[in-house]
């Protein structure tokens, strides 16, 4: 596994490398936010762990940038002393996969760098549905022949519904695999991004994608099992 640890203090940096790499895993480091894009974007990471506040560029610009202008997915965990609900809800919103407040314990961080670094999974190449095919390879989302661009956080929630296709999954449940939350923020930030995808993707279509389950959550269903229902 290689991380790319984007870190100014260098105490904590140290304290995070060290840990790091007594568990195998290669650790690249920049110790300002400019410099943290150009290697973000130089190399191919397993996860980038990514202080908030940085001297030359904060740590949700340089996660806005990654995802906005220059479409890398790598995910993304913030460290920062700024802990709060808000804080948590901002960074997540503009990208982050995951969010660690200040101090931390470095079991956890692992913990959470390795459930990372597990996204890349070898679920085959394509996931589809109806006339929706997203490609896990290529990050690539097309329906009835037409490309659909997607956000990374619409490209993950979608895949995810993808992956459990035929069942009905909780805004609990997505919380914790599209944004490694396992507690409710009461936000409504699921629904949000339910309404973005169905947008996109179901423009113009007659059958919609995705279905709502009142009271339990999200699916989406063959349509030949659906019409068999």
């Amino acid at each position: 596994m290689k991380v790319l640890l984007i870190e100014d203090e260098q105490h904590v940096a140290a304290f995070i490398r060290k840990g790091l790499e007594e568990n195998g895993i290669q650790v690249l480091q920049a110790f300002d936010g400019t410099t943290g894009l150009t290697m973000a974007l130089s190399d191919d990471y397993d996860v980038i762990i990514l202080d908030v506040v940085m001297p030359g560029m904060s740590g949700l610009e340089l996660c806005s940038k990654l995802r906005k202008e220059y479409d890398n997915q790598t995910p993304v965990l913030m460290l920062t002393a700024l802990g709060t609900t808000d804080d948590i809800v901002e960074g997540l919103t503009i990208g982050a996969d995951d969010y660690l407040p200040k101090p931390f314990k470095f079991r956890e961080l692992l913990a959470r760098v390795r459930a990372l670094s597990r996204r890349k999974t070898a679920l085959g190449k394509t996931l589809s549905v109806d006339d929706l095919i997203l490609d896990t390879e290529a990050k690539e989302v097309h329906r009835a022949g037409k490309r659909i661009e997607l956000t990374a956080r619409e490209f993950r929630l979608l895949e995810y519904l993808l992956i459990n296709k035929n069942k009905v999954v909780s805004r609990t449940d997505i919380l914790e695999n599209v944004w490694d939350i396992n507690h409710d923020l009461g936000t409504n930030v699921v629904d949000v991004y339910i309404n973005y995808v169905r947008k996109k993707i179901d423009h113009g279509h007659a059958n919609p994608i995705v279905k709502t389950v009142v009271g339990m959550g999200y699916t989406i269903k063959d349509i030949n099992r659906e019409n068999q229902e």
